[in-house]
């Protein structure tokens, strides 16, 4: 039986697959390194639009509106991207990982095959 958060991941690429589907531009994150606390476990999704609209989640608080903001850049550019995130980053007070953990977040477009 699949645990929550592979039915999570479930979705939100069902999520990604409709939206590209029906027209929107999208890109989608997933979590691909965890050390220490991380909130969210290798393998969580995050899909985004071009719009900044969002499911699912990579982390959560500010890490997840940093995603979103690289994402939309991403869609622009149709040009993968990896972030991180974490305690020794200067900018990890802000974007919520000052509990000593670190991610990383692999962010591409997402391209539906049109037959």
């Amino acid at each position: 039986m699949p645990n929550d958060t592979t039915m999570t991941s479930i979705d939100v690429l069902n999520t990604a697959e409709s939206w590209a589907t029906s027209g929107r531009a999208v890109a989608i994150a997933t979590v691909v390194e965890t050390w220490g606390s991380a909130p969210r476990p290798v393998g969580s999704h995050l899909v985004i639009d071009s719009d900044g609209n969002f499911e699912g989640s990579v982390s959560g608080g500010c890490v997840e509106g940093a995603v979103v903001s690289e994402a939309i850049d991403v869609i622009g550019t149709g040009k993968s991207t990896m972030l991180e995130f974490g305690v020794a980053d200067e900018t990890a007070w802000q974007v919520g990982l000052s509990c000593g953990g670190r991610i990383r977040v692999y962010v591409e477009p997402v391209e539906i095959s049109r037959p």
